[in-house]
């Protein structure tokens, strides 16, 4: 699939299959998110790759908004934890409030798209309770995104966007 068919073909799923996502799949979203630019190029993120329900169920329950109307659980969640201490090092200030949280959220992004060019759907999920994801996940680094991933059980239609003019400004 080429970039362009990827980047269109990407949309917010909340149903999916109850099929798991084969393991070469996983690896593959990993080793190219890898690839993922960085501040610095320190890849100041964690991911969590959480596959056992009662984590998932747990995870769930600590997320808000619209997220909440998702069917049932998804076969895999990814949870991209920023490394604030790590960007700070060399940063300072601006490692721990932005760059490690660009860090993570980029990969996110990037494991986005490659699991659309994978056949996979997902959701990007930015309501949640950080404290509580934290001790799910018995981390102390900081979750800035978490991506529910699986086999799409729905084909929703593309939500409208805004213009292109309305986006960007030529100066």
């Amino acid at each position: 699939m080429d970039f362009e068919t990827v980047v269109k073909n990407r949309k917010s799923i909340r149903k999916f299959q109850s099929k798991l996502i084969e393991p070469e799949k996983i690896d593959k979203i990993l080793e190219l998110v890898n690839l993922a630019p960085s501040a610095g190029n320190l890849q100041s993120y964690k991911i969590f790759v959480v596959e056992d329900k009662q984590k998932i169920g747990s995870i769930k329950a600590n997320v808000g908004g619209i997220q909440k109307n998702f069917s049932d659980l998804s076969p895999l969640i990814m949870i991209f934890c920023a490394n604030k201490e790590e960007s700070a090092a060399r940063y300072k200030t601006r490692g721990i409030r932005l760059y490690a949280i660009q860090d993570a959220t980029i990969a996110c992004s990037y494991a986005q798209l490659i699991a659309t060019s994978l056949g996979l759907g997902s959701c990007w999920v930015g309501s949640f309770k950080e404290k509580a994801i934290m001790k799910i996940l018995q981390t102390d680094l900081l979750p800035a995104a978490i991506l529910v991933l699986g086999y799409p059980d729905e084909a929703p239609p593309r939500r409208p966007r805004k213009l292109v003019e309305q986006l960007a400004e030529m100066t």
